[in-house]
């Protein structure tokens, strides 16, 4: 048995919370929200983010945040990406050295371009950093649908350590080295969902969706693979496996954003419509200044800037991306 520590009491952190608890460990999960902890101490129940999912009793909930990290052998951060600096920094007094940190949100910091890893590592130079991702809806991990998932870390060592904390037989976990792609990959796949989620909301086929899904991993590739990724990792479950399930359901808040913003909503109408953080939206214009960096072409993400920030029709945005110049999709084995 461990103890761990879960920051955050979103959808994700209240069924990670559920998984850990349910594996052995003892949880204690840390809320700023002191309603929030409430509603969970009296109902065992998150009734607004994950209703019909009961928790089990050995998890406790606090506002306190060292009574959630001080003694813990991992702790779990899992608050939505914006705010992922201001978390670390007030963690940061509280976790010792080497102390395990596992990141479970995705997205890039717009200003800084850095990874949610990097930021971590940034504010609390201690910590072992490490990073979970992969095709996870947290309303299916909560009622136990067999999932499979990835953690990166740096070291072998901490990687095996989270997967045998987490796995079951319901709850897969596939270790690799390769942190950044696996970041890239989350973070990226969100922007996509948007605008296959757009796609929908102008009513689109499945010929359009699987286009989008297709390309969408190769500009997420292209870019990853030239940032450092793994090619291996753009094919393998925090690749093309996470954006197939963002892209294809509705539990994806960013697919459901995507959707309200084709039938004509504005970016901020289809977020408070969602109520949850649409990542994909602060992930969006970090993809842009990236690609600018790296020197990367990403026609969709483009494109999805263009109407999200922009105020750009998504009906002209699709044309213009089906009338690109021509392409070659594979350019070699011609025959002479």
């Amino acid at each position: 048995m461990a103890k761990i520590g879960l920051i955050g009491a979103g959808s994700w952190g209240t069924a990670l919370s559920k998984l850990a608890a349910d594996n052995g460990h003892e949880v204690t999960v840390w809320s700023i929200v002191k309603e929030e902890i409430e509603m969970l101490q009296e109902n065992r129940e998150h009734l607004d983010k994950l209703p019909g999912v009961k928790l089990p009793e050995n998890i406790s909930y606090t506002t306190e945040l060292a009574a959630a990290i001080e003694g813990k052998d991992m702790c779990i951060l899992a608050v939505p990406s914006p705010f992922t600096r201001s978390t670390a920094a007030m963690m940061k007094p509280f976790v010792k050295e080497g102390q395990i940190i596992v990141n479970v949100a995705k997205g890039v910091e717009e200003k800084t371009l850095m990874t949610l890893s990097e930021i971590i590592g940034q504010e609390v130079p201690q910590a072992d950093v490490a990073v979970l991702s992969g095709p996870s809806h947290a309303e299916e991990v909560g009622k136990g649908m067999p999932t499979t998932i990835v953690v990166g870390a740096k070291t072998k060592e901490t990687a095996e350590y989270i997967q045998n904390l987490l796995m079951n037989k319901v709850f897969r976990v596939y270790t690799s080295p390769d942190i950044l792609g696996i970041e890239l990959g989350g973070a990226l796949k969100n922007v996509i969902a948007l605008a296959a989620g757009i796609a929908d909301g102008l009513g689109c086929g499945d010929n359009t969706k699987a286009a989008l899904i297709t390309r969408g991993i190769a500009e997420i590739a292209r870019l990853g693979m030239t940032m450092g990724g793994k090619p291996e990792t753009f094919s393998g479950l925090t690749g093309i496996g996470d954006l197939i399930v963002t892209c294809a359901s509705m539990h994806s808040r960013n697919r459901r954003a995507g959707i309200l913003i084709g039938q004509g909503k504005t970016m901020q109408e289809a977020m408070d419509e969602v109520k949850q953080v649409v990542e994909g939206v602060y992930s969006a214009k970090a993809a842009m200044g990236l690609a600018e960096k790296y020197g990367v072409e990403i026609p969709i993400i483009e494109q999805v800037n263009l109407v999200l920030f922009e105020g750009k029709p998504a009906a002209q945005a699709l044309d213009e991306l089906m009338l690109r110049d021509k392409k070659i999709e594979i350019s070699s084995g011609w025959q002479v």
